[in-house]
């Protein structure tokens, strides 16, 4: 019985060679069919649209899919590094492409659409598509400036769309094209594109997401890589957004580190006068602003004691332990956006922790006699800038409170002009 089977499979084997034989890969019969295609739909986009959509159902796109990208950006098959093939033969290449249109936003918004309707109709294409986009980010410096503005612009409408997604762009961090300054020029080409398709908020949770929030300054040479320089660069070009974006996530990576040193500290009772040399010097190192640390010190000093389970006797506790450390606190709330930002820290703590919810006017009053909140920022958190947590039952604290606060300052007034 075995021995029957055998010559069936060995048959089936042969047959699969053969029709391996047949199908040669050809590139160059493909080249010529579609760029005699687009020669004939000439700066008719709908047409080009239309022909791309109807030759793929009798062309193997899978198989040729490097070759139709190629040909559609570039106008001809490209070498490795990107120079172009049989550069010399105006019969092998085409002017009805990306590279040779319109140095224009609405021109390559245009050839964006041509890609979204080809791997709309040709789901498969997504990938190559992909790839080939990140092989061209490789060989910009075989590019010519106009080139690489328009591959940028459409690099840039296409991530917008979601065509494209942000992996693109770690090819612009290849080591070539960033000491040439390349990467950082088209960096900013692209963004200029895709915000003006989408708004900034679009653009840094797409680069969060493909983390490369954090990457940023790897567009910039060695030597360059800080925040200053990226930040000077990105302003000059129009990008106030991003480089403001990149500022806050540099803090962000350091308030974490910070945090974690300020929380062992004060875990040990550290000395206050040491606390506040150790915050002041790596605020300066760091450039960080007091908004930026006074919640980051709230937090810290909440997180440094085991509070009691029972309402009546936390309030007592939490009075006890933040006396001890206003002063801390005082040093670092001299702004009255800092006294605001405490004030809305304080509340969102006690509204989070049920315990606390009726030590809210108590810390608040607390803080006020400790020179921690001045008047003015009590009055402007209870009028406008207070948070949405537990807001009437706070504000109900407060009521009394601020009253007195604000008939006291009517008084010194009428005194002062009775003087």
């Amino acid at each position: 019985m075995n021995k029957h089977q055998k010559p069936v499979l060995t048959g089936q084997r042969f047959k699969t060679r053969k029709r391996d034989e047949k199908e040669k890969f050809e590139p160059t019969v493909f080249r010529d069919t579609i760029i005699q295609g687009l020669n004939e739909a000439g700066n008719d986009l709908e047409a080009v649209a239309k022909f791309l959509d109807t030759t793929g159902s009798r062309l193997d796109y899978r198989r040729y899919a490097e070759t139709l990208f190629d040909i559609l950006i570039a106008g001809s098959m490209l070498a490795p590094g990107g120079s172009r093939i049989d550069d010399g033969d105006k019969t092998k290449q085409t002017n009805h492409c990306v590279f040779a249109a319109e140095e224009d936003h609405e021109t390559m918004r245009n050839y964006a659409q041509v890609f979204r309707k080809l791997i709309r109709r040709y789901k498969y294409l997504e990938k190559a598509f992909e790839d080939e986009i990140k092989k061209l980010l490789l060989f910009l410096k075989a590019f010519s400036e106009s080139e690489q503005t328009k591959l940028a612009v459409l690099t840039g409408i296409l991530l917008a769309s979601g065509t494209l997604t942000s992996v693109i762009l770690t090819s612009l961090f290849t080591e070539n094209i960033v000491k040439e300054g390349i990467s950082a020029s088209f960096a900013v080409k692209l963004f200029k594109a895709w915000m003006a398709e989408k708004d900034a908020t679009a653009v840094t949770s797409a680069l969060r997401k493909a983390n490369l929030d954090k990457r940023l300054l790897e567009l910039f040479p060695a030597n360059k890589q800080n925040v200053e320089h990226f930040a000077k660069y990105f302003n000059d070009a129009g990008l106030k957004e991003l480089s403001d974006f990149l500022r806050v996530q540099q803090t962000l990576g350091t308030r974490k580190e910070l945090q974690k040193e300020l929380q062992e500290r004060l875990s040990q009772e550290c000395p206050i006068k040491e606390v506040v040399l150790y915050m002041k010097e790596e605020m300066k190192r760091n450039e960080l602003p007091e908004m930026a640390v006074i919640g980051l010190l709230w937090s810290c000093i909440m997180n440094a004691v085991e509070w009691n389970k029972k309402e009546e006797l936390v309030a007592e506790q939490a009075l006890k332990h933040l006396k001890h450390y206003a002063p801390l606190l005082a040093v670092f709330s001299t702004q009255g956006q800092s006294e605001l930002i405490l004030l809305q820290k304080i509340q969102e703590y006690c509204y989070d922790n049920i315990h606390f919810m009726k030590a809210f006017q108590k810390i608040v009053v607390l803080f006020y006699k400790a020179d921690v909140l001045s008047e003015e920022a009590i009055l402007k958190w209870y009028k406008e800038a207070h948070v949405a947590k537990g807001k009437s039952v706070f504000l109900d604290q407060m009521k009394k409170f601020v009253e007195w606060l604000q008939n006291a300052e009517e008084e010194s007034e009428s005194e002062g002009e009775d003087n």
